[in-house]
């Protein structure tokens, strides 16, 4: 069985890697994907890649904001979302943690937020906060905090929904982060059902708030069988991540995460993640790491991770 150290290591690998094994295909029907023996890193020679400009290996806006998120919570020591706000218009504006230092595939609503950081509004309420702004650009890359957080699973949860609200301002949105990150949790323990432990988890921090528990029980419903579509919205993107978890190894995930076709990037990051978390590094393909580009940005966050909480 993978270590502690190993899981954690899967899990900020597999995202970076699942984000980047999907690009090429983003955008694109279930039905124009290749086959699943023939998803990898490099597409097919006739297979009309999306983001043909960017290098294969290139990590997206998915894995640039993990990347960015980590890096404040190892730096101020505290979900602190201003810090991360900031690195946010970092990234947007200067390229940091993007590979190559080049932005692309930002998410409408992550834009509108990041507009209102730069103007000025408080990270706190710079998220778009309507029904209609779900999209998963808060949960793709929340994973990173459940790898550092060392505080309870109340606490766990609180800082998921704050570090949501800095671009995903609804409760449908922070209640998918809060999930996702009560999952890895349980992953990385080594739960028996994970899964089943998250919701438990969930459900008895969010008692006595009757608003919260009519979402998760109405909307999120996170008693259904395992579904999804691979869509960009966030309640399809956390279903989609757990029926692909249960397509077989990590290789196997992430085809089965491409394979649903259409936001094939981050739907392979969320599930990559949680896979490289449950099945540890070991279990990512040797050629899909070095065919990763910019490791040298992400080596030196996981050292500083693995020696807080290896």
């Amino acid at each position: 069985m993978p270590t502690r150290a190993q899981r954690i290591e899967g899990g900020l690998w597999g995202l970076l890697v699942g984000d980047a094994v999907g690009v090429p295909y983003e955008f694109k029907k279930p039905e124009q994907i290749p086959p699943r023996h023939m998803i990898d890193m490099i597409p097919p020679p006739d297979f009309p890649r999306a983001h043909q400009s960017i290098p294969i290996g290139s990590w997206s806006d998915d894995g640039a904001q993990a990347l960015a998120l980590l890096d404040s919570l190892l730096d101020r020591g505290q979900l602190d979302p201003d810090d991360l706000g900031r690195r946010l218009i970092d990234w947007f504006n200067e390229g940091r943690y993007a590979v190559g230092g080049v932005v692309f595939d930002l998410g409408l609503q992550t834009s509108h937020a990041i507009r209102n950081l730069i103007s000025g509004v408080p990270a706190d309420r710079s998220g778009p906060s309507e029904e209609s702004a779900n999209g998963n650009g808060s949960l793709m890359r929340v994973l990173p905090l459940a790898l550092w957080h060392n505080g309870d699973d109340a606490e766990l949860v609180r800082d998921a929904f704050a570090q949501s609200a800095v671009t995903h301002g609804h409760l449908r949105s922070k209640l998918c982060c809060a999930l996702n990150c009560l999952w890895a949790r349980r992953l990385l323990d080594e739960a028996a059902d994970p899964w089943a432990e998250a919701v438990l988890a969930l459900r008895t921090i969010l008692a006595g708030d009757q608003t919260a528990l009519e979402e998760l029980e109405t909307v999120i419903r996170p008693d259904d069988p395992p579904h999804g579509q691979g869509t960009g919205y966030v309640l399809d993107c956390l279903h989609s991540a757990r029926l692909c978890l249960e397509a077989g190894t990590y290789p196997e995930v992430i085809h089965a995460a491409i394979a649903l076709g259409n936001d094939t990037d981050t739907t392979a990051c969320v599930a990559g993640g949680l896979a490289g978390i449950r099945d540890g590094v070991a279990a990512i393909p040797k050629t899909w790491l070095d065919q990763l580009r910019d490791k040298h940005q992400v080596q030196p966050l996981l050292d500083r991770l693995l020696a807080l909480r290896a």
